[in-house]
């Protein structure tokens, strides 16, 4: 019934299986990736005439984490798999970047790739089984893709790099001191094409050499796809690239001249209103049946991108008359908002970013539902782009997934500086509002962010700073530039983005546009971003160089430590006592399965109620010390007294007074306060207390003379 195909490998330890040919038979192609017990579905289908009136590649990926896999059931009310969740939204980004460059230029048709989580072992992550799946996919279906590709995680633990180091290595990041660095690459048979990772203040050659090894790392699965694709796959899709060279030389005859002044101009709006109307004055003097031709956008772009890209090889001079290595000019801010916990503006020519931090409590912390467990994270970074940012209306909507992506990558670049949660026991929020964007909002966030966290008073442990580089690539001939504009990002063929402190690298993403590029080509970009990142802290340093003060409108939070068998001393049936405790004191009291207890409030006294209130709970009295009490029953043989917090005592009628007394009631009398000195315990554990033995005036003990 079925016609299958499988091939299998020994990869990181573990075994890696291309399976076609049983499952999804009616997509183009259809591959199920297994590396140890983590499966992935690949289903690709793309259709077969061109989308009408596309300017662009219409390519969909998306990737889905089905509970199943990992045996559980999903929450909520509905219990089933809604919204794709970061983690997923993330992933399709990761898979379409290093395949979106290697389609055939000039293919139009709408094409769809669809990964779908299977089966998790909790040891693998599902992430890059997914881009090995799409890749053999897209190689099967017969699409005009120029693969395959391959992928890697890469792990840097005790000077050594790991290949696929496993899902609670890399979730524990944060916490290993030997694990620095999560990478993931992907590349073709001859070069890098994709990279995204958090460092922990890698060195560039460090960073180069992880990239290197992930790429030599995937070679055996790039020879494997290209080994199941001689058995299993379609034939080529008759696909031939339109020819517009005639429609481009009268573009190019038309309006050269006017486009080569628009790009002339600095001033980004001034600049595409420029280019806008040379693209009115060239389709003015075209024929109608030129100004209906469907490549039309596409002479526009090549004529652009021959001018902006020829000029900078020539000449080494940029559109905003900068060389090759300048940053644009910096302004850096902080305290720009009065009420808030932290905040900051921080301008880089004409893209600005105004970073807000908010210090929360535990209750504030984000609660994960992933496939591999439900965990909490204290550090959360959020990203808007409006659409004023580059000077249009549009639609207001939730975050996408470039706010999203870009938001990971400053998470990511910031993750290396946090400070441990037992010193710092607070919940980080940033929010980071673009409100003007010319390249690199992203890079404009990760230096906002740190200087926003340090006026928040958070003491990072070095400021952050990020940079955009771009590339222009022509044969041999390339020049890498730092710290791109918007044009150059778009007309370019690298977006290289470069996170990290004075001391190494926090985080990398590098996109190629071209079909990869050289070690030699990222030596250059990784050396001259290393350059305009310190430039940047320089220029951050003068507004802010460490943390500053705690905000008066944050919280305060206090952490203790108790016994773990006194945590349910602590809660309490029901979480009666602990209620008590927030509702008595006022300060906010959240408790972990370790003892660690976190009181939270604006006010000290509300603290110290709290933490007096928790210590009475856990604390054990000490035998010889004085305590002051009072009085809560008195019975014939003596008097009971509350002295430790809920803890009561016997004071014997004995104990009571040095003269003899007849009846407890004679000298004292219930709710009365009373010095008390804990002399022990009897044989069943009950508390014996003495009075006589106390000066009720001083609190002092009273010193027997030697007879």
């Amino acid at each position: 019934m079925f016609k299958e195909y499988k091939k299998s490998i020994e990869w990181g330890g573990e075994t890696l299986t291309l399976e076609t040919g049983k499952i999804a038979r009616q997509a183009d192609a259809a591959v199920v990736a297994t590396l140890g017990e983590t499966s992935v579905l690949c289903a690709v289908v793309y259709e077969k005439k061109p989308k009408e009136g596309f300017d662009f590649f219409p390519l969909t990926v998306h990737y889905q984490e089905k509970y199943y896999a990992a045996g559980k059931i999903p929450g909520g009310f509905f219990k089933r798999e809604a919204r794709p969740t970061e983690k997923e939204t993330l992933t399709a980004r990761l898979i379409d970047r290093p395949i979106r460059p290697l389609f055939v230029p000039g293919f139009k048709n709408e094409t769809q790739v669809i990964c779908t989580v299977l089966s998790h072992d909790l040891e693998n992550d599902p992430d890059v089984v997914a881009m090995i799946a799409a890749s053999a996919a897209l190689t099967l279906s017969g699409a005009p893709f120029l693969g395959p590709i391959g992928c890697a995680r890469v792990g840097y633990a005790n000077g050594e790099y790991v290949l696929n180091p496993s899902v609670d290595d890399m979730h524990k990041l944060r916490e290993n001191p030997e694990q620095r660095l999560d990478l993931i690459v992907a590349g073709t048979k001859d070069a890098v094409m994709m990279v995204e990772s958090e460092a922990y203040e890698l060195s560039e050659d460090e960073m180069l050499g992880a990239v290197q090894f992930g790429h030599d790392a995937m070679q055996p699965v790039i020879d494997m796809i290209i080994d199941l694709a001689e058995d299993a796959a379609k034939e080529p899709f008759d696909f031939q690239p339109a020819d517009y060279s005639e429609l481009y030389a009268k573009v190019q005859a038309a309006g050269e001249e006017a486009m080569r002044a628009a790009f002339a101009i600095t001033d980004k709006q001034e600049r595409q209103a420029a280019i806008s109307a040379a693209r009115d004055s060239i389709i003015e003097q075209l024929s109608e049946e030129d100004r209906e031709d469907a490549n039309l956008g596409n002479c526009f772009k090549k004529l652009e991108s021959s001018i902006l890209r020829g000029d900078i090889l020539k000449t080494g001079k940029r559109i905003d008359g900068r060389d090759l290595t300048t940053v644009r000019p910096i302004s850096a801010e902080v305290q720009v908002l009065p009420r808030t916990h932290g905040s900051a503006l921080f301008t880089r020519g004409e893209t600005q970013a105004l970073v807000i931090t908010t210090l929360g409590t535990g209750d504030d912390e984000q609660m994960i539902d992933a496939l591999n467990g439900t965990y909490k994270s204290n550090f959360l970074l959020h990203y808007n782009f409006p659409p004023y940012s580059v000077g249009e209306a549009g639609r207001m909507m939730g975050p996408g997934r470039r706010e999203i992506g870009h938001g990971k990558l400053a998470w990511r670049a910031l993750q290396a500086v946090l400070p441990p949660a037992t010193d710092f026991p607070y919940t980080i929020r940033i929010v980071s509002e673009i409100t003007e964007s010319n390249g690199s909002s992203s890079m404009a966030t990760v230096c906002g962010s740190s200087l926003s966290m340090m006026d928040a008073g958070v003491p990072l442990k070095a400021p952050v700073a990020g940079v955009a580089m771009g590339l222009i690539l022509e044969g041999s001939d390339f020049a890498v530039l730092t710290d791109i504009l918007g044009d150059e990002d778009h007309l370019g063929d690298m977006d290289f983005k470069v996170a990290g402190t004075e001391k190494g690298i926090t985080s990398l993403q590098m996109d190629i546009k071209v079909a990869g590029i050289t070690s030699e080509i990222m030596k250059t970009a990784l050396a001259q971003a290393k350059q305009g990142r310190l430039h940047i802290l320089g220029e951050m340093a003068k507004a802010l160089t460490t943390a500053g003060e705690f905000s008066i409108h944050a919280p305060r939070i206090e952490t203790m430590q108790v016994p773990t068998d006194k945590i349910r001393e602590v809660i309490g049936s029901g979480g009666k006592v602990i209620r008590e405790i927030v509702e008595v004191s006022g300060a906010k009291v959240d408790i972990n399965d370790d003892g660690i207890i976190k009181i939270a409030s604006p006010n000290a006294e509300a603290i110290e109620k709290a933490r007096d209130m928790i210590h009475a709970i856990v604390a054990e009295p000490e035998v010889g010390k004085i305590y002051t009490g009072k009085v809560v029953k008195l019975m014939d043989f003596g008097a009971f007294v509350n002295f430790f917090g809920k803890r009561d005592g016997l004071v014997h009628v004995s104990q009571i007074a040095n003269e003899r007394i007849n009846h407890p009631k004679d000298v004292l009398k219930e709710g009365q306060e009373v010095k008390v000195k804990l002399m022990g315990f009897d044989d069943r554990g009950k508390v014996r207390l003495s009075m006589k033995v106390v000066d009720q005036e001083t609190g002092q003990e009273i010193k027997r003379e030697n007879a």
